[in-house]
């Protein structure tokens, strides 16, 4: 586990990323992605999870939404790949249920180092603002596998796309948080003895 800021810059055709990030700090953020809700989703993630998280991204905006999110994602789940593994003296496995008044989501995750993303019940289609409901799905599946997390996401209930996604992000924030508590009793928490 490593304490200290991570950085990286992460340039394509289509996105130019520059992130930086620890995963014990208390919050504090800086998003632009130019892609307002997003900025309000990363903002929550970084706050629930206690992660300080410094991100810039100028995208293909004129395109649609995708490349940018999805370039996002991979950027911060490989930042998260460099600051938790390997794993030692964390308790590896957290999970919370997030409600946001009609709507509640499940998440629960393993800092496997093996990536899989589990994503169901979720029903909502069309567009929050802007924003394309597709790419939370884009944005999680980027980040589970960059981080080699495995990630459980379902929906349990709601109709309001903002509050289900919105939920959804606190809820990976606050099980990753969980997930990243400190134990020292644990050494490596695998009986394979190393993860």
């Amino acid at each position: 586990m490593k304490s200290e800021i991570l950085k990286l810059e992460r340039k394509t055709k289509e996105t130019q990323i520059k992130a930086e990030l620890l995963l014990y700090g208390s919050g504090k953020n800086e998003i632009q992605t130019g892609i307002g809700f997003f900025d309000h989703m990363l903002e929550a993630f970084s706050k629930h999870s206690l992660i300080d998280l410094k991100l810039s991204c100028k995208g293909d905006l004129n395109v649609d939404f995708h490349h940018s999110v999805e370039d996002v994602g991979i950027v911060i789940g490989t930042l998260l790949k460099e600051a938790i593994y390997p794993v030692r003296g964390v308790e590896r496995f957290g999970d919370s249920v997030l409600v946001m008044d009609e709507a509640a989501v499940s998440a629960a995750l393993d800092l496997s180092n093996r990536a899989y993303l589990v994503y169901e019940n979720f029903t909502e289609n069309g567009k929050v603002g802007n924003f394309d409901i597709e790419l939370v799905e884009e944005f999680f599946r980027a980040l589970a596998i960059n981080s080699a997390i495995t990630l459980h996401l379902s929906k349990l209930r709601g109709k309001n796309a903002h509050h289900v996604i919105e939920a959804t992000f606190k809820a990976f924030a606050v099980a990753l948080r969980r997930a990243l508590a400190k134990n020292d009793r644990i050494g490596t928490p695998s009986t394979k003895g190393v993860l």
